[in-house]
């Protein structure tokens, strides 16, 4: 029983994505041998970015090889030394080292403190621009970044907001369009980053989407883009039949709802502590603290059967060891009962609970 995927919503099992993965693959090959301006892009490139930024409400979206791509390659883009860039302590490396790439001045806050947020920001009011970089959900944590807050002092100080979605597109909030959706924000965000490796298919690949402008101008300069061979069609094939069926039936979002909270409610009763500040969402951290004992409940779990990874530093910080149980619209109630039982019985072994 595998915990541990960020599939989500398990579309990478329907037929007919498959189906339309291969089909591309039959009709183009396994791949373009070219980057994007030079012969690498199709019209299913094209309309694949049409359709993610009409999923998302947004003018334009751009295609990268993979989110950590569109991250590395959006932030040097933007800015220069007159500018500022203000990103939450425990944002996603890809998040980390795309700012490091940047000229601009370069701020952490401490994680979903807006206090510390609007200090930094008064602190930084000369600078040209001001960018707030922002997970939408941390992955390792399973928190929602307070995006409303958020976006309200971004307005109040005339920052941008950046958020990367790779943990909410596709299944979370009443539609799955992600974390501002949920929030009942939606369109507030500047700009949005996400992936194709996770709900949306499970294959790879990731995108940048916003104003037109600005995809207009990632384009131009963006050097992941530039200089990174298209995706493959395969991918772009399944990846347009993921979006037409997520903007045309909920029905996945709902049965991956149904099996979050039983999860989180069990766990909880039985004395594991989970993290996470939304009982809704499928990322459920079970805290260790000690890593040694969080590779050995792993250990001890995959032996029941249920495939899970323990995480410790450098991941998450010292000290804070966890099991990261990522729960998917294919468990059914009996694998969410066994894997709970299964940590009850090992946590009680290892003196956990």
């Amino acid at each position: 029983l595998c915990s541990t995927q960020s599939q989500y919503i398990s579309l990478k099992l329907v037929l007919n994505v498959i189906k339309a993965g291969q089909d591309a693959l039959t009709k183009y090959g396994a791949g373009l041998s070219s980057v994007r301006f030079i012969c690498g892009t199709q019209d299913m490139h094209k309309q694949l970015e049409a359709k993610i930024a009409q999923f998302h409400g947004r003018e334009d979206a751009i295609l990268y090889a993979a989110c950590f791509d569109a991250n590395a390659g959006i932030f040097e883009v933007l800015t220069n030394q007159s500018d500022v860039v203000i990103s939450d302590e425990l944002n996603h490396a890809s998040i980390i080292d795309g700012i490091r790439l940047c000229k601009a001045k370069k701020i952490r806050f401490k994680h979903m403190d807006l206090a510390d947020l609007e200090e930094k920001l008064k602190e930084n009011q000369g600078a040209r621009q001001r960018i707030i970089a922002t997970d939408g959900v941390f992955s390792m944590d399973g928190d929602v970044a307070p995006l409303r807050e958020i976006c309200d002092l971004a307005d109040k100080y005339n920052a941008i907001v950046f958020v990367d979605e790779c943990h909410a597109s596709g299944f979370f909030g009443p539609t799955g369009k992600g974390t501002e959706e949920s929030l009942g924000i939606s369109g507030r965000v500047d700009i949005i980053n996400s992936t194709l490796g996770k709900a949306l298919g499970g294959s790879m690949g990731g995108y940048t989407t916003g104003p037109k402008p600005l995809i207009d101008l990632l384009r131009q300069r963006s050097r992941p883009y530039l200089f990174s061979n298209s995706l493959a069609p395969s991918i772009v094939g399944s990846s347009i039949k993921v979006f037409d069926l997520i903007m045309n039936d909920s029905s996945f979002i709902g049965s991956l709802k149904v099996n979050v909270q039983p999860f989180r409610s069990k766990m909880s009763r039985n004395g594991f502590k989970v993290l996470g500040n939304d009982n809704t969402h499928p990322i459920c951290p079970v805290l260790l603290g000690d890593a040694r004992l969080a590779a050995e409940m792993a250990d001890e779990l995959l032996m029941k059967g249920i495939y899970v990874i323990g995480f410790s530093y450098p991941v998450v910080p010292t000290g804070k060891a966890r099991i990261r149980v990522q729960i998917s619209a294919a468990h059914t109630t009996e694998n969410i009962d066994t894997a709970v039982e299964a940590f009850t019985e090992i946590g009680n072994k290892l003196g956990v609970i």
